[in-house]
């Protein structure tokens, strides 16, 4: 591919990329939408639940809180298999911010934020045909890295990630 050009999947179609890597899962897709609306959509901690693919957001704590390098904000989860289906709150630090292009932040949750550590990353390059859009999955520094990468999770982390980057599509596209 040449500077500009974007990958041959766009959000019309079925496919999607996905791509493993050591402790990271990343989801990209084309979105035939401006970068700076796709950024205003995701970097809104109130809209969350709005795109969540994965099903465990509730909503969050905030009604609606443009977020920036070092916000905190927080999140009701619904409860999955692994939690014993018991609902969870979420503290939330965006760590990684660049307008319109990149936002992360890194999750923790329980007594003192103990427990936790993953990183939800965007990354936006506009090109030709829309933005290309990934999300990814980073369990580098999770505390809980070693079982989060076994079993199911890496799948189900996809799965939602794939969801959410078409639900983004929807909310955005023409």
């Amino acid at each position: 591919m040449t500077a500009g050009e974007l990958s041959p999947y766009s959000s019309d179609e079925a496919a999607s990329v996905t791509h493993v890597q050591g402790n990271t899962v990343s989801v990209e897709l084309i979105i035939n939408a401006p970068s700076a609306q796709i950024f205003a959509l995701i970097a809104d901690a109130g809209k969350h639940s709005s795109i969540d693919g994965s099903g465990t957001v509730d909503h969050s704590s905030e009604k609606s809180q443009p977020l920036e390098l070092g916000s905190k904000f927080g999140m009701s989860m619904r409860g999955r298999p692994e939690t014993l289906f018991l609902p969870y709150r979420t503290t939330n630090t965006v760590i990684e911010f660049e307008p319109d292009r990149r936002i992360a932040w890194q999750t923790r949750m329980g007594p003192l934020g103990l427990i936790g550590g993953r990183i939800w990353r965007y990354e936006l390059t506009p090109g030709d045909g829309g933005t290309l859009v990934r999300e990814t999955w980073d369990v580098s520094q999770d505390r809980q890295r070693p079982m989060l990468k076994m079993g199911a999770m890496p799948k189900q982390a996809e799965d939602g990630m794939r969801a959410t980057l078409k639900r983004i599509a929807a909310l955005l596209e023409p």
